[in-house]
């Protein structure tokens, strides 16, 4: 989750797709530039087992738009793992 963030902070939209499940990313990604990412605060994330399938982390991303507007962002995030690696699955955000 961290690492997305961090794609999502510097606008790296090609390592965003490169690490979602490719059954649910979106045919296309495209980043606004004028938003600054202020922050993540991760509020859960229960330990996986070696072998899990599945894991979840629930976070909260904090932003400031150009207008300067602030926001956030509050989802569980699901993931899975398939052929040895973690991808992102889904969201709900509250």
């Amino acid at each position: 989750m961290r690492s997305r963030y961090t794609a999502f902070a510097r606008g790296d939209a090609r390592y965003l797709m490169s690490t979602w499940h490719p059954g649910t990313a979106p045919a296309e990604l495209s980043l606004d530039d004028a938003t600054q990412w202020l922050g993540l605060e991760i509020l859960d994330a229960p330990p996986v087992a070696d072998d899990a399938k599945r894991g979840v982390v629930e976070f909260v991303a904090r932003y400031r738009e150009s207008s300067g507007t602030r926001g956030r962002i509050h989802e569980r995030s699901r993931f899975v793992r398939q052929s040895g690696r973690w991808w992102y699955l889904d969201g709900v955000h509250s």
